[in-house]
């Protein structure tokens, strides 16, 4: 089959930054090479940057961002222990299975879809939760959530954030916010293929972790002796082989970023997602999300009235070369998302997905 060139304008994968497809052709290195341990040993420094944390135990999960979530579960919750979750999207309903699945008593707090986290309501729904969790940027809606009100009023309870989609796309700060675990992927924001999911925990959910988790893999006590606990040590256990031509370009990916300023990439992706977004509307479509709280790297749009989802999706694929994503749930037919992250959180992309979304309503007879 012939390689195509895609604009992968949808909830992830976006196309990588050039920097990190190209770290993918260098020299392959083993995974105790002392070269690539050197290598691995920076690319956690950076992903603390983009963290915005001091945690030691800051790393790249060898699997992708679902992995991460399992990880995080896994490594905290026992039988009985009583975990809140914040529902308001897919993501929220997947982190309350993988809760279940270790045995929590999970306590779903439900949400309209679109709407941000009622911080309240989550906070007030049980008296003394082992673990508080939510999803940052919920990528099945294109919602952001108030992470910060959520950790300011946690109290012993360790804040389990999900940031896959919001990561190196707007302002995440992981220690002044209170988040105790986090897990991501480089799919997104951080501009890198899929395959790894950057991780982090502080010492507070650490020293609280399950001695001997359900997932030998994901163990991070065992993690933990690979990397050194990621603090340069210099004692190194072997645990599993990593992925190295995977690590080198998420080097490569965070060295493009922090070359450009975490802060202006941040803006980047806000510029590109507001030409997106109030193109959309002088469209006469309308906009999913609650306003106030769209997320800028992922925008989600209604399907009009009358127009095939599916049908619009394949115009744009076959003639333009460009994904976008459906809907998820209930809203798989009735919801376009429109993901500009990382290397596409740019006005030239904004425009020409504009373009070319208009070009196609206009071939299935839509008329605003």
């Amino acid at each position: 089959m012939a390689l195509v060139d895609r604009k992968l304008f949808g909830p992830g994968p976006g196309n990588p930054y050039p920097e990190a497809t190209s770290a993918l052709g260098q020299p392959l290195l083993g995974h105790l090479d002392p070269v690539f341990l050197s290598l691995m040993d920076e690319t956690c420094d950076r992903l603390r940057t983009v963290w915005g944390t001091t945690n030691a135990r800051t790393i790249p999960l060898s699997a992708t961002g679902s992995a991460g979530m399992e990880a995080s579960f896994v490594n905290t919750v026992s039988d009985g222990d009583v975990v809140v979750v914040a529902v308001n999207g897919l993501f929220g309903q997947r982190m309350c299975d993988v809760a279940a699945r270790c045995g929590a008593e999970v306590v779903p707090v439900e949400h309209e879809w679109g709407a941000p986290v009622d911080v309240d309501r989550v906070l007030s729904a049980h008296p003394s939760p082992k673990v508080v969790a939510a999803v940052h940027a919920e990528t099945s809606t294109g919602v952001r959530s108030d992470i910060a009100a959520l950790g300011a009023g946690k109290g012993d309870a360790l804040l389990l954030v999900d940031a896959v989609t919001s990561i190196a796309g707007i302002e995440l700060r992981a220690d002044d916010w209170g988040i105790d675990v986090g897990y991501a992927g480089t799919q997104k924001c951080l501009g890198v293929a899929p395959g790894l999911a950057p991780f982090t925990i502080n010492d507070r959910a650490f020293a609280r972790r399950v001695e001997k988790p359900q997932s030998w893999y994901l163990d991070l006590g065992l993690l933990g002796g690979y990397v050194g606990e990621a603090s340069g040590s210099g004692g190194r256990t072997y645990h599993h082989t990593a992925p190295t031509a995977m690590v080198a370009s998420l080097h490569a990916g965070l060295g493009r970023i922090l070359e450009e300023g975490l802060e202006n990439v941040w803006a980047r992706h806000a510029e590109a997602g507001r030409l997106l977004q109030s193109g959309l509307l002088e469209m006469g479509l309308e906009l999913f999300a609650q306003e106030g709280s769209r997320l800028p790297e992922l925008t989600t749009v209604k399907v009009p009235d009358g127009v095939d989802s599916a049908a619009v999706r394949k115009i744009l694929l076959e003639r333009h070369g460009i994904e976008i994503g459906a809907g998820a749930g209930a809203y798989a037919a009735t919801v376009w998302r429109i993901g500009l992250m990382g290397h596409n959180a740019r006005p030239d992309a904004a425009l020409l997905a504009l373009a070319a979304l208009a070009d196609a309503l206009a071939e299935v007879g839509w008329k605003p």
